[in-house]
């Protein structure tokens, strides 16, 4: 295994993944399972801070935040472990400087040099217009907080959540326009880290903003390009990851979608006694499976761009309609129109819990949440 950052590299902020992927690590490897589950921050509950007031949204699944060199150290060592050889500080940019090999797994992210050096997958990438970028504080949190904060150029957010204690995420997003308007095109990131940190002076509450541990400047504003491959293998190479399919950060996917790659690429390898027919399957299997994720993450990546429709609602409403940004009917709807109906269903729904209660238990009134 060839990884282009050496051994122990801190770069990096925090992952997310849910309890699915979870049972799937422990079903394939329980030791590195265990390990990765006991390292990583449980949470169900987010807030949303916008217009003066707190919103609290609780989901009904636990949601798992680890900091990324963390599962990146974890990993590395129990392949190790299994006879793995690494090589730390090592960068591939083209299969010719491999040696012979049976198979070729390139895993080199969205902007893959190695698929670019093959180029006959059929990428096709596709341009958002926010921008955004991926801090850290050592202020404590758990659970995610959304900060939206008007500026005099245009709305700006971050979003906070820990990765383990004494360190937490900040991403700041925004439109290209507010972007442009506060300048941070002309901006260097030491200048732009210190303009964010006084935006969110309050929620920081005299924590700092850093780009990355041991090196603070290290960081730069991104705009996101998602990727659809029509291939997923040429001859013996094959992708996973971002480098087969990049899915908008704001669905948080990423990280569940590469690793089941990973054991979608072995279990066909396993079923399939000829390469060719087990990376065809491979990549017929996993690009079924992955599409409705991408076009859910390309949802959610349009809602930010959209913020303006949605900024003016009262708080309660836009947390709501956050937390709905993958749904396929609300870019078609007005937003306080879908409100509405998601607010109908709600109540429909706690409806037939307090009727099921009854039946269960006659006379005992069943426990229910308000969806207010």
């Amino acid at each position: 295994m060839y990884e282009r950052r050496v051994a122990g590299s801190s770069y990096g902020w925090g992952v997310s993944f849910g309890p699915d992927l979870v049972q799937k690590l422990y079903a394939n490897d329980p030791e590195s399972a265990r390990e990765i589950e006991d390292s990583t921050l449980r949470w169900r509950t987010q807030s949303v801070d916008i217009h003066g007031k707190n919103v609290s949204y609780a989901g009904n699944v636990d949601v798992y935040n680890i900091n990324r060199p963390r599962l990146v150290e974890i990993l590395g060592v129990r392949a190790q472990q299994l006879g793995v050889k690494i090589c730390y500080g090592e960068e591939i940019t083209s299969p010719t400087q491999v040696p012979d090999s049976d198979l070729i797994v390139a895993a080199d992210g969205l902007n893959s040099r190695i698929r670019q050096d093959v180029g006959k997958f059929g990428t096709v990438r596709v341009p958002t217009t926010d921008r955004y970028i991926w801090l850290g504080t050592q202020q404590p949190a758990a659970a995610p907080a959304y900060h939206y904060i008007r500026t005099d150029c245009g709305w700006i957010w971050g979003c906070i959540y820990g990765v383990r204690a004494g360190l937490s995420t900040f991403v700041v997003h925004c439109t290209e326009e507010t972007w442009m308007a506060h300048g941070f095109d002309t901006k260097s990131i030491v200048e732009s880290i210190s303009l964010i940190s006084e935006i969110f002076k309050e929620q920081l509450n005299g924590h700092r903003l850093i780009g990355q541990v041991g090196d603070e400047a290290n960081a730069r504003w991104l705009s996101f390009q998602s990727v659809h491959n029509q291939r997923w293998h040429e001859g013996n190479i094959a992708l996973i990851g971002d480098c087969a399919h990049g899915t908008h950060f704001t669905a948080g996917l990423g990280t569940t979608l590469g690793v089941e790659d990973a054991m979608a690429l072995v279990a066909s390898l396993d079923r399939y006694e000829n390469l060719e027919s087990a990376l065809q399957a491979y990549g017929a299997e996993r690009s079924a499976q992955v599409s409705p994720f991408q076009e859910q993450a390309r949802r959610s990546g349009q809602w930010f761009v959209d913020v303006s429709r949605y900024i003016n609602l009262k708080p309660n409403q836009f947390t709501t309609l956050l937390h709905a940004r993958r749904s396929s009917l609300l870019p078609h709807l007005p937003p306080r129109v879908y409100y509405v109906i998601r607010r109908i269903r709600q109540i429909r729904q706690i409806h037939q819990i307090r009727q099921i209660g009854r039946k269960v238990v006659p006379g005992v009134k069943a426990i229910y949440t308000d969806a207010r």
